[in-house]
């Protein structure tokens, strides 16, 4: 009676060919997540920011979270946020919260994800701070 394949010792795994490894190395934009590409592009657009107006980014905090929370208060309209401010209080500093699936839906190319990731961090700062966006972001376009 012949040894099935399985059997063997020196089997790795099902057609025997030995240890199976990845075909791209992690380096490589392969392994690249959607979450990793938005998380990038925000701290991208942060820095460039940051640059600009040091001591007013350096009291905001930023997160990116996937979903707005699914109940809004009740003096919330119902649309779907892109993003939201926190004022600071209680020793609390003030927080920018970014929300990537509806803003990777509203999206259609990388370049307009970077555009509306940049409209809404400029966006909830003039709203924290009582700014003009144009005063934050002197490239700002008012037509977003």
């Amino acid at each position: 009676m012949s040894n099935l394949p399985w059997d063997n010792s020196t089997y790795r795994n099902r057609h025997g060919r030995g240890i199976r490894r990845p075909v791209f190395g992690a380096r490589l934009p392969r392994y690249r997540t959607a979450t990793g590409y938005f998380d990038n592009q925000v701290l991208a657009q942060v820095e460039r920011l940051k640059r600009a107006w040091p001591s007013l980014l350096n009291r905001v905090e930023f997160a990116v979270e996937d979903v707005p929370p699914s109940h809004p208060l009740a003096w919330e309209h119902y649309s779907v946020a892109l993003s939201q401010n926190f004022p600071a209080a209680h020793g609390i500093p003030a927080r920018i919260a970014l929300y990537r699936k509806p803003i990777e839906a509203r999206a259609h190319h990388k370049l307009e994800l970077q555009l509306i990731i940049r409209e809404q961090i400029v966006q909830q700062l003039s709203n924290l701070y009582g700014l003009s966006p144009k005063s934050i972001d002197p490239t700002w376009n008012d037509e977003f």
